[in-house]
């Protein structure tokens, strides 16, 4: 061991980035310890988010699928309780921190509890409520404390009335009409899920538009699915005040003069760095107005041997990420091999229904004046889709007019997230039109919109070739 040091890496946070980052440490014989405030492994990812909210979601579905088969809809007699949805949360959190936690005893690796905060920068006392304080050090140390929802201005949320994302596992009861303030992904995600209950639901945004990020055409279709269960969208619209004193009732009074009423509102207007309580300026460490920690390229802070990885330190705070993040972090703190990593990040929107992502939109495209054709495959053509019941799903593939190579992949639809990963892969290996051309798919398959929209591109390829075939000197300006 190092200088006396306690531990080689101290991980603070035992969500996906300080997880993986303690176990790639202890796999290259280092000796590890991770801090977890909570009495659960996991953090943010498994407690109060992508885990539980995701879980949520099926059971939605589930709950909404029962329904149909019963020819039922969630009227007053016929509603779920909160109950049948939580319950089925809490069983999968558990067992998901119970895998977590196990694959840190197979690793050796100290699992302290209790709230870090630094002495100096290689010192860290740890308040543990039921044993008091302990003091821990270590020579290198990661970051990997992730976020938290940002609290509403003026007004505290109580749990029952105005809660964060944060609270709304823990609700006591359905509610009649829900606010939701904030269209980010957390907000539309659980807007969507909530109008399936059969929730009135308004989505208030200060934005002329939401999920910007995502293909303007996945987001229109999201919102006309979501004004279909009755979902209300004020968009351009800024909150003004919140009163929450009537027992029953939360009143939102926004800048334009509009007057929302309804049962709960969820404040979900960004997240913030959960690094308030760590003391950094101990350890000579400081953050930004919304506590993410900087970083660079090898995830080292400005204090060389103190790292950070996950939502902590920003963009793109996705558990998967967040997980790479980490091993890449321990990796370089001792000298290991990290590899290259893709830089084509899938994105995930887990609404009803789902979107995802991978590459360029038509709208960065079109801004950088690049060529581009698109193919389009719709579920209702394909038969997996007719199987499933989803007559609304929509694929589209963006393919660059000259090389031919895939650009851009974009789904809303039924197993979305799963079946980007093939255009994932293809654009990884540089691959493009002929291959989705040239390959055979199960049928039936959700796969099979890949070959229906590939097709569709080379028709259109081909039509405009027979009037506007491109000049060589043409090809070469566009780089080939």
């Amino acid at each position: 061991m190092s200088h006396g040091y306690d531990y080689d890496l101290l991980c603070i946070g035992s969500g996906p980035a300080g997880q993986r980052g303690a176990v790639a440490a202890a796999k290259m014989g280092k000796r590890v310890a991770v801090i977890e405030n909570r009495r659960i492994v996991g953090g943010v990812a498994v407690t109060t988010g992508t885990i539980p909210s995701k879980t949520f979601r099926e059971a939605v579905l589930h709950l909404k699928k029962s329904a149909i088969q019963n020819r039922e809809r969630f009227q007053r007699k016929t509603r779920p309780q909160i109950q049948d949805l939580l319950g089925r949360v809490s069983e999968v959190v558990q067992r998901e921190s119970d895998v977590m936690e196990r694959q840190l005893e197979r690793n050796d690796i100290d699992l302290l509890w209790g709230n870090a905060s630094f002495r100096n920068p290689h010192v860290v006392a740890i308040d543990d409520p039921e044993k008091g304080e302990r003091i821990v050090t270590a020579d290198k140390i990661l970051l990997a404390v992730g976020t938290r929802p940002a609290a509403p201005p003026g007004i505290e949320p109580d749990g029952q009335r105005v809660i964060t994302s944060d609270m709304l596992l823990q609700l006591a009861r359905l509610p009649r009409k829900m606010i939701v303030v904030g269209a980010g992904v957390i907000g539309i995600e659980y807007a969507a899920m909530f109008a399936e209950l059969g929730v009135d639901v308004t989505v208030v945004d200060g934005r002329e538009r939401p999920l910007e990020f995502l293909d303007r055409e996945m987001v229109d279709e999201l919102i006309h699915q979501m004004r279909n269960v009755r979902v209300s969208f004020r968009l351009g619209e800024r909150v003004a005040s919140v009163n929450a004193a009537d027992k029953s009732k939360v009143l939102v009074q926004l800048e334009s003069g509009k007057r929302l009423v309804g049962d709960l509102m969820l404040f979900s207007v960004g997240r913030v760095g959960a690094t308030d309580t760590l003391n950094l300026a101990a350890a000579g460490l400081g953050c930004d107005e919304r506590g993410r920690i900087a970083v660079n390229d090898r995830f080292q802070t400005e204090v060389a041997h103190i790292y950070a990885a996950g939502d902590v330190i920003g963009y793109p705070a996705l558990a998967s990420t967040s997980s790479a993040q980490g091993r890449r972090a321990a990796c370089y703190a001792f000298g290991g091999e990290p590899g290259d990593i893709n830089q084509l990040f899938p994105f995930g929107i887990y609404a009803i229904p789902e979107i995802s992502m991978v590459g360029q939109t038509e709208q960065e495209l079109t801004k950088e004046r690049v060529p581009y054709e698109v193919g389009i495959a719709r579920y209702r053509e394909i038969a997996r889709g007719q199987i499933l019941g989803d007559d609304s799903g929509l694929f589209k593939m963006l393919f660059h007019r000259h090389t031919r190579k895939l650009l851009g992949v974009h789904i809303i639809g039924t197993g979305a997230t799963e079946l980007l990963h093939i255009g994932q892969a293809v654009m990884t290996l540089d691959g493009g039109l002929d291959y989705f051309l040239g390959s055979v798919f199960n049928y039936p398959t959700l796969a099979e919109c890949y070959k229906v929209a590939a097709f569709d591109a080379q028709n259109k390829l081909a039509y405009s070739a027979e009037t506007e075939a491109p000049q060589l000197s043409e090809v070469k300006a566009e780089g080939v």
